[in-house]
Formats: C-alpha cells, structure tokens, sequence
C-alpha cells in the first residue's frame, strides 16, 4: 500500500519505518522537501520524501503524525483535493510545553485534533489511534507483556476496519483493539496522553501501556 506519513518526528520516523518493513511504499511529509531528517530516513529505509502536499498526493491512506498543536496546518498544507475520500489515520495529540513541564492540553474549539481535521476535511475519513502509547509500543506492542488495549474511534466503519487491519499488521490482537465508536470518543482519548506524561515520569520508561479490566 502506498502511505503517506506525516511528520519527521520520533513518531513519524518510528511509523514510518514499520510501515516500510511491512512492505508498504512509505512518503514522509514534512514542511519542506529538502528536509534533511526525512531525506536520511528515506536513504536508510528504501522510502520517499517530500513536502506534506507531496507525501499526501502520494499515498493511498494518511499518517498524521504531527504534533497536535500543528495538525490542522500541516494537512491545509498537504491539500484538501489530497486528502479527498482517504483514511486519515491520526495519533497526534495536542500538548503545549509552552509552559514547561508537565504540558497542558489544548484543546481545539470542536473538542479534539481527530474532530479538528474531520470538520476541516470532511471528504476525508478520520480514524482516532495509537495516541495514548510510547511510539514503540505503537508498533510493538509485544513490549508489555500481558493484556493492555490500542483504542480506535472513527464515524466511518470502513475506514476503522481498514485501520484496524493496519493495527492487526503491528502485532495488535483482536482482544486488544477497542472500538469506542463515533469521533466524539476522541475527546476521551487525547486528555489520556496527560495521566500516560505522568506515568512516565513515575516509572521512568514509556515501554507501559493502559488496560481495561471489567469484571465479567
């Protein structure tokens, strides 16, 4: 499949190189064309890179993997005629450290990133996933041990399924996939990223993840 990741960061790199050892035709995206991080990325992984507008143009299905506070700008960057009628998988999350440490949420007028882009882009599929891990255990979740949960939302069932296939691809079992319904279910998801900030500070690793236990 041909995909188009979004972002040079440690989570667009870390998807990215997945993504192209699955065999997938992976474009990195980012500001400009002659980024050199995404031009090394591609040297080292067989992948393309350019311009959000290039990447997206490019891909079939769309990894946002910017920082939540540069999402909306970077996919208007990317073209909304490249955007039209495909997933747009999106793991970013909206931290300010403009404060310092810890962050704070910003959270856009519509409730989430996920619901930021889905109105922007509404002949786009959105798909809410991955924000509420480290990168690597995005892609490999076999880095904890024992039952923990990859939680996706989305208001288009084939566009979920289609990413779910993608999440099956990373490692992630059925029992692990947690469909929590309509977009909306991203404002539940992204404030997550705060108590995973926390977390890490008191473990001092990021390889954890959250699980849901019921009773029955």
């Amino acid at each position: 499949m041909k995909i188009a990741v979004m972002g040079t960061g440690d989570v667009g790199r870390r998807l990215g190189t997945r993504l192209a050892g699955l065999g997938h035709q992976v474009t990195l995206g980012s500001r400009t064309g002659a980024n050199p991080v995404a031009a090394e990325w591609a040297r080292e992984n067989g992948g393309g890179h350019g311009t959000f507008a290039d990447a997206a143009a490019a891909g079939e299905l769309v990894v946002n993997a910017t920082g939540g506070l540069v999402s909306l700008a970077a996919l208007t960057a990317a073209g909304a005629e490249n955007l039209r009628g495909k997933v747009i998988v999106d793991v970013s999350n909206p931290l300010d450290f403009s404060g310092g440490f810890p962050p704070r949420l910003a959270v856009p007028a519509e409730g989430s990133v996920a619901e930021q882009l889905q109105e922007a882009f509404p002949d786009a599929r959105v798909v809410k996933t991955l924000n509420t891990m480290n990168n690597s255990v995005m892609v490999r979740p076999e880095l904890v041990p024992g039952h923990h949960n990859v939680f996706l939302c989305g208001d288009d069932a084939a566009a979920k399924d289609e990413t779910a296939g993608l999440l099956r691809s990373f490692g992630w079992g059925d029992e692990q996939i947690m469909d929590l319904g309509g977009l909306q279910a991203a404002r539940g998801m992204e404030p997550l990223v705060l108590m995973w900030v926390t977390l890490y500070g008191r473990l001092g690793t990021g390889d954890f993840n959250f699980a849901v236990v019921t009773g029955s």
